[in-house]
């Protein structure tokens, strides 16, 4: 079987998280037999084909080349709300990604199109069956989802695609349930995103009272109530940050001057999913504040390194996190709630190791590549039907 992928993000070299997920079900479906293509859009620096551990990726050039920056950054939604030159560029990619993903199509002899997010992924490949006839799978990740609930011309443009999709997929339940809601008749299959469990593997030693945050720093993502919380608890713990794709650092760091807290905090860029591997197992949790996430795949990460987990009760989160076993659920928005979970975690004799070791099989059995490629498998077995 041929799929031919449509993905907004995609890794722009070989150890970039960015949309590595994509790539990690491309590389498991091989191993199914199941031939994959990506086609992405074009930026600055990248080469236009390039092999990814056997996949091949076309990056599309869509628009003058300073205006070429819609994509990788999590920053497209930003910059077309801000700027007119940006909503030209945003239409001349949907174009020139139609007329690609119709090419490419027919060059790879593909059976089923594969779109990562409704928009643009799933626009383009409902409007390209006008020409390749192909079933179409998409899959909602998050992000997109909020965008069809926040607005009516995406809601319409959302359900449109959802309802021409052959099959629909969402990263998690909650997921599923919000898509269920904005397009009444479709059944959405759940079926979540790998992760390279080779990368994330634990041992190594511990430090006590060490926390983590990996994200973009947003309201989405939760850093303020994470920092109020930190500036509440009894336990005087140290908080690493791993400063996400796309972030303004400037109002977090100035709330962590407001609140004191510069003298505990690390900061880190962006780093590569091996090196994450290596902070996750040196740490003693992980935080994920959150708020309507589509899944959360840090915490998926860092319970296969048997890093427990404390997150905000919220969107696809209960999915990973499940209380007393694999970490704390704590009422979203609420700072005091999530210092009092981190206080009570950090003063039990094993600080969550124990949640950390069940996380691992938990992670295992739902996450790995091999059982997210045997899901997908019968997903496009059906779209096809």
């Amino acid at each position: 079987m041929n799929v031919l992928f449509l993905a907004h993000s995609f890794p722009r070299y070989a150890t970039d998280p960015v949309g590595s997920f994509v790539l990690r079900l491309a590389v498991a479906l091989r191993d199914l037999g199941i031939n994959v293509q990506v086609i992405a859009p074009a930026a600055h620096d990248l080469p236009s084909r390039e092999l990814f551990e056997g996949i091949l990726v076309e990056r599309f050039n869509y628009a003058p080349r300073r205006w070429q920056t819609l994509a990788y950054a999590g920053t497209m939604r930003d910059q077309v709300q801000a700027s007119w030159s940006a909503r030209l560029a945003l239409s001349m990619m949907l174009a020139a990604n139609v007329r690609r993903t119709v090419s490419a199509a027919r060059r790879f002899h593909a059976q089923v199109i594969h779109a990562h997010w409704w928009f643009p992924a799933g626009l383009v490949a409902v409007a390209s069956r006008v020409f390749t006839r192909l079933p179409v799978v998409t899959t909602l990740h998050g992000s997109d989802l909020r965008l069809a609930q926040e607005h009516p011309l995406p809601r319409a443009l959302a359900r449109r695609v959802l309802r021409r999709s052959a099959r629909v997929t969402t990263v998690s339940r909650w997921l599923a349930q919000g898509t269920a809601a904005l397009a009444p008749g479709v059944e959405p299959v759940v079926a979540p995103m790998p992760v390279v469990t080779e990368l994330f593997q634990p041992g190594g030693t511990r430090e006590r009272d060490r926390l983590l945050f990996v994200g973009k720093l947003n309201e989405q993502k939760g850093i303020t109530y994470l920092l109020h919380a930190l500036a509440l608890m009894k336990h005087q713990s140290t908080l690493d940050i791993v400063v996400g794709v796309g972030s303004d650092e400037t109002q977090c760091r100035a709330l962590v001057d407001s609140l004191g807290l510069s003298p505990r905090i690390r900061w880190h860029p962006l780093l590569a999913q091996g090196e994450l591997g290596r902070l996750y197992r040196s740490v003693t949790a992980l935080v994920v504040p959150s708020i309507d996430e589509g899944l959360g795949l840090v915490a998926v990460e860092a319970l296969l390194t048997e890093t427990p987990v404390v997150a905000f009760d919220s969107g696809g989160l209960p999915d990973v996190v499940i209380p007393g076993e694999t970490g704390i659920l704590v009422p979203p928005r609420r700072p005091e709630l999530l210092a009092d979970a981190l206080d009570e975690l950090l003063s039990r004799p094993d600080q969550g190791a124990s949640l950390g070791k069940i996380g691992r099989q938990h992670a295992l059995a739902t996450f790995s590549p091999a059982a997210t490629a045997l899901r997908y498998r019968d997903v496009y077995a059906a779209a096809l039907d």
